[in-house]
């Protein structure tokens, strides 16, 4: 069911609020409406947590307004949301913080209005309020003020700066700038000139939520000095007022044990994102970067290899998985087959890894085998020293699946296997340009890799680059040998699973 409208001749634009950056500060709508959308078209602004989200089949445009750089002028971004939504499709138009509140959302919506384009609003956090609580100042607090004034220090090229300092500092309240980074030195003379206590607390947060996140504290009368001296760079966030004194004691997004990191994760799209939501949870940024995706075969030579093996699925006596994705697919080849899960009822289970034995447990089956250390050598060596003489075994894995697990089955010549496979594994290239901004940043302090595939798709995706700057986390000797030799520092977590790759990541 479309839940974004019905009239697909004209189309549709819907001014969504990103939010000031990281990813779960999203809403629901807006994380729905990237997965719906058809073309995205989305500002600077717009954290890099929250564009990674995009999906890669999604059609995206950067119109790259940030402070002082205009890549595209407003004129001309009204103009691609109408011609877009023209040509009948769902418009999604992110913009950082809130549509409404200085992101020009008002403006888009009268030449939406003026072309008559159905369109909506999807209000977003406001750095305002998000980027000072995260540095540990709440922008209202009884026992220091009961009322917050949101001020932009930009104004537009070629007019003078027209806040009414005067009103702002009788009203003895929180005052908050956005995009006032170019213009601090003279809204901060421009309060004390209209009699603000030159020692009043103000500060300027530079790219709150996000691992980049940094906190000055000062007065009014020499926040301008300070932060010129410690290069704060836009975005930033600027607040004047009492409630400034509470940032040291309330700070609780820098004491995570993983603030300031940044991580690409580079795991197919679609998978389990518990790797993800726990590296946020301890603080660190996490970008998804498929380098990979998984796809059934298309090879007819493997297709009848398939169709072959579904009809004597009967001599075998262990089915043997190398990860989550192939107990899926192998799975949904039986119903296409016409066969359901009675035709391996007579087998035992193999899984590589607690993910698989997990996807197993879905189905209502206990993997029999699992090894101690998730990877093919550890599973290959299991099999080869446990199963009778005589075993066969039925190995359903990626078409590219790599040989250690098979060298140690041939250990044992007494057992037979075959090689099945039911996927491809294919360098997935959509987002290589994204990806490479975020690598050439210079703000990604680690990859994290989960096979040898998503190695080689990362160094497809990316091309000529300096890959000793590259913090590698693997998991898998295989997949760490992979990082090695593109020349990457490589650590290699002890096990395949999340808790042992976030110790990896926090150096234990």
């Amino acid at each position: 069911m479309n839940h974004m409208g019905e009239n697909r001749e004209l189309g549709k634009v819907w001014l969504v609020g990103a939010g000031p950056g990281a990813g779960e500060l999203l809403t629901l709508k807006a994380r729905r409406l990237l997965k719906e959308g058809d073309c995205i078209v989305y500002d600077r602004l717009v954290g890099d947590e929250v564009l990674s989200m995009i999906p890669s089949d999604k059609e995206i445009i950067g119109v790259g307004k940030s402070a002082g750089r205009h890549a595209t002028p407003q004129e001309e971004i009204n103009r691609i949301l109408i011609r877009e939504a023209k040509l009948g499709k769902r418009v999604v138009r992110l913009k950082g913080g809130d549509p409404f509140l200085f992101g020009r959302g008002g403006e888009e919506a009268e030449a939406l209005c003026r072309e008559q384009i159905p369109f909506e609003v999807v209000p977003g956090i406001s750095s305002s309020l998000a980027v000072p609580a995260y540095n540990g100042i709440p922008v209202t607090h009884r026992d220091y003020v009961s009322d917050v004034h949101i001020v932009t220090g930009h104004h537009r090229a070629g007019q003078s700066q027209r806040i009414p300092y005067e009103a702002l500092v009788q009203t003895k309240g929180t005052l908050v700038f956005l995009m006032g980074v170019s213009a601090l030195e003279e809204i901060t003379r421009g309060l004390c000139l209209a009699g603000m206590d030159s020692d009043t607390p103000a500060a300027i947060l530079q790219q709150g939520t996000t691992a980049r996140q940094r906190r000055v504290v000062a007065t009014v009368g020499t926040l301008a000095q300070i932060a010129r001296e410690r290069q704060v760079k836009a975005p930033s966030t600027i607040v004047v007022g009492e409630v400034c004194r509470l940032a040291e004691q309330f700070a609780w997004y820098p004491k995570l044990p993983l603030f300031g990191e940044k991580f690409l994760v580079t795991r197919p799209e679609g998978r389990d994102t518990g790797l993800q939501e726990s590296l946020r949870e301890l603080g660190a940024e996490v970008l998804t970067v498929p380098t990979i995706r998984t796809a059934p075969v298309k090879e007819e030579a493997k297709i009848e290899a398939i169709g072959a093996e579904m009809e004597c699925l009967a001599q075998y006596q262990v089915l043997a998985f190398t990860s989550p994705y192939g107990v899926e697919r192998f799975f949904g080849l039986l119903m296409e087959y016409g066969r359901d899960i009675r035709a391996v009822s007579h087998m035992k289970f193999a899984a590589i890894g607690q993910g698989t034995a997990e996807e197993l447990r879905k189905r209502g089956i206990s993997a029999d085998f699992v090894p101690e250390h998730f990877d093919g050598v550890s599973l290959g060596k299991l099999l080869s020293e446990t199963l009778e003489d005589g075993t066969r075994i039925l190995l359903a894995r990626s078409s590219k699946g790599g040989r250690e697990i098979l060298r140690e089955l041939e250990r044992n010549p007494k057992l037979r296997y075959r090689d099945l496979a039911v996927y491809d594994t294919e360098i997935s290239t959509e987002r290589g340009e994204m990806l490479r901004s975020f690598m050439w940043d210079g703000g990604v302090t680690g990859v994290i890799f989960t096979s040898r595939s998503t190695v080689e798709g990362f160094c497809r995706m990316l091309g000529d680059y300096p890959y000793e700057r590259v913090k590698a986390v693997c998991i898998g000797e295989s997949t760490g040998q992979a990082a090695r030799k593109a020349g990457m520092q490589t650590t290699v977590a002890r096990n395949a699973t999340v808790e042992a790759l976030i110790e990896c990541a926090m150096g234990e």
